[in-house]
């Protein structure tokens, strides 16, 4: 099971007085559903092409987290299916409008605050097995959910659009696809903005709806004003279409999607996405929410989880913590 703040621990459940038991048994939960999950993947692409993939659930093998790093035939030029000649894309792009973020020094966005902690890595990691599985399976839109709310997934979905937008010749665009309760906005300190609503409503075009945040690489499809009827705009048949435009366009495309429960939003984006991966919270999730959340998704497109705010923190060593020597001060003579 995948671990973005590190493994979780008995012992430190017992200290915060959390339940043991039940995390044990929420881990097991998680444990058997993406085994389940992976064992399908794996028989299909055996298949498909007579070779065992990649086990993107496993996040915790051995594998160097360097950005710079790739697995053999991931390819910076990646372009996704339609992509037109380069002069076109580039006058394509420059329609999007420049925005500055203002983003506060104790923002979850680590990603960009805290680039050398260990948090930031944990992202760069996940990104690494992301292009590991793309080299396995169709992997361009990920969707990020929870099985309920306060579990994290828009600070997830938020820092894995930044640490995949870091590599070069890799358009990403972050969308929220929250339409009830948006928060990617607030995140990167931005005004409210026409975007997602305003495109399916017909108002506007992306040009008006997709901006480019600034310093950071990154495209963002807010959400747009709150419509009456979420779903009902979701279903009106826009949606697909413009998924298809938007993967011409963009190398990856990361979606902020509400939780699972008890909202049928989701199940609109599961359709239009290639993966999905479940935010899990320490001491938010509870067991028969996890039971649920899991049921409601499609095996062959559950990538994976991630634990989420994890107290214990058993990494604190050399390698998380080696930062380069600031250059010594020369020596002065008091006599000269």
């Amino acid at each position: 099971m995948s671990y973005i703040f590190d493994a979780l621990q008995k012992s430190q459940a017992e200290r915060s007085g959390v339940d043991p038991n039940a995390l044990e048994a929420a881990t097991e939960v998680l444990k058997a559903a993406e085994r389940q999950a992976s064992a399908q993947r794996d028989a299909a692409i055996r298949t498909e092409i007579g070779h065992r993939p990649v086990a993107v659930a496993d996040i915790e093998s051995a594998l160097s987290v360097d950005e710079a790093t790739s697995a053999p035939g991931d390819s910076e030029d990646f372009e996704g299916p339609d992509r037109r000649d380069a002069q076109t894309q580039i006058d394509q792009f420059r329609q999007f409008r420049s925005l500055r973020v203002m983003v506060s020094p104790q923002s979850r966005l680590v990603s960009i605050t805290d680039k050398e902690g260990l948090a930031a890595e944990k992202f760069r990691f996940l990104a690494v097995r992301l292009r590991q599985a793309r080299q396995k399976r169709s992997l361009q839109k990920v969707l990020i959910t929870s099985s309920v709310p306060q579990e994290g997934k828009s600070t997830v979905a938020a820092n894995l659009a930044c640490t995949l937008a870091r590599r070069a010749k890799q358009r990403t665009l972050l969308l929220d696809g929250d339409l009830r309760r948006p928060s990617l906005e607030h995140m990167f300190g931005l005004g409210k903005l026409p975007g997602l609503c305003e495109w399916l409503q017909g108002d506007i075009g992306p040009a008006e709806s997709i901006y480019h945040l600034e310093e950071t690489g990154l495209w963002m499809l807010p959400a747009g004003s709150t419509p009456r009827n979420p779903l009902e705009l979701m279903q009106s048949g826009r949606l697909s279409s413009m998924m298809d435009q938007l993967t011409a366009w963009f190398d990856w495309i990361v979606v902020d999607s509400p939780p699972v429960l008890p909202l049928a939003d989701t199940s609109v984006w599961m359709r239009v996405v290639d993966g999905v991966l479940l935010v899990v919270r320490q001491g938010t999730s509870e067991k028969r929410h996890l039971q649920q959340g899991i049921e409601a998704i499609e095996k062959s497109k559950l990538i994976g989880s991630l634990m989420n705010c994890s107290a214990n923190s058993s990494h604190n060593d050399y390698y998380y913590h080696y930062k380069p020597k600031a250059a010594s001060a020369p020596e002065t003579n008091p006599r000269q």
